[in-house]
């Protein structure tokens, strides 16, 4: 299977969907979860999905119903003002890494296989992995660490990695490991997973990207329209949040004349949904998923 869908029933029964309404799917993947969209729109209902992945081609059936868009949600809006729609009923982003990303040794994701140090979401655009390990500062290198993977010795590491590369450049993942060797100290499994965290997030500029997504979904949404987002890390949970709470991915307060702090949604979730025992038996990668909801207010 290209993907198994995370919390795939709870999360478009979260849609509440009109079947004759337009709903966007952010992160197509494999499709599971607008297959249950799909099966729940009328002939007049429409779907809107978008993936910048190549390798997702393979996935998209033809259904009259289904405008697939191929390219990152972050030009949602653009994309669907080409299409005809200014505003829509729902909105369901799943972000984070495939199962066929991470399982596809060529693409780079998992410290668990060779092959070359890539991560690019979309791999005919934009720096590798390793181009950043082979051309960032020292600077640099210590901010993504720290910030993306709250890496604890990342000023250290980053040092080490500057050495390690005026010797050999960074092109595959086992060269990167002998390098991360020594920094480890028996909490690998854990280590790498920051340190990989932290670096594709920087390739793909994720949290630019999901937060350029959240400002527009706040305005894309018609009233009464449902936010739906699945996150897997901390830092994509803190932007979903503050929007909920706020409006913005940054959580600042808007008031008006009178001191009412603006608040666009109704907050369905007061606590995050997360998977069963039975789901991340299924499926382990299920074991860091949080679900948000919110319904978009009256202005």
């Amino acid at each position: 299977m290209y993907h198994e869908p995370v919390l795939v029933n709870i999360s478009v029964e979260a849609l509440e969907i009109n079947p004759d309404g337009v709903y966007v799917d952010a992160t197509f993947g494999g499709g599971g979860h607008a297959k249950r969209i799909l099966e729940k729109l009328s002939d007049k209902g429409r779907l809107i999905a978008f993936d910048h992945d190549p390798d997702v081609i393979g996935n998209v059936t033809h259904n009259e119903r289904l405008i697939f868009v191929p390219h990152n949600f972050r030009y949602i809006r653009r994309f669907l003002k080409l299409n005809g729609y200014l505003k829509v009923d729902g909105i369901l982003a799943d972000l984070g890494v495939s199962s066929h990303q991470f399982d596809t040794e060529s693409r780079g994701f998992s410290f668990r296989m060779d092959g070359l140090l890539d991560m690019r979401m979309n791999p005919l655009t934009g720096k590798s992995a390793a181009d950043i390990l082979n051309t960032y500062s020292e600077d640099q290198l210590v901010r993504l660490l720290s910030e993306w993977g709250e890496v604890r010795n990342a000023k250290s590491l980053a040092s080490a990695l500057i050495e390690a590369r005026k010797l050999n450049p960074f092109k595959d993942i086992q060269g990167f490991l002998n390098v991360l060797d020594p920094w480890i100290r028996g909490l690998k499994p854990r280590y790498l997973a920051q340190v990989f965290q932290a670096l594709r997030i920087e390739v793909n500029e994720e949290m630019v990207v999901l937060a350029d997504f959240l400002r527009q979904s706040v305005d894309l949404l018609k009233e009464d329209g449902l936010l739906v987002v699945i996150s897997y890390h901390s830092l994509e949970d803190r932007l979903v949040k503050n929007t909920l709470r706020y409006g913005n991915p940054e959580g600042s307060i808007q008031q008006d004349f009178y001191g009412n702090i603006y608040r666009p949604f109704n907050i369905l979730t007061k606590k995050a949904i997360i998977p069963d025992a039975e789901e991340i038996k299924l499926n382990s990668r299920a074991r860091s998923a949080k679900l948000r909801v919110g319904r978009k207010l009256p202005v």
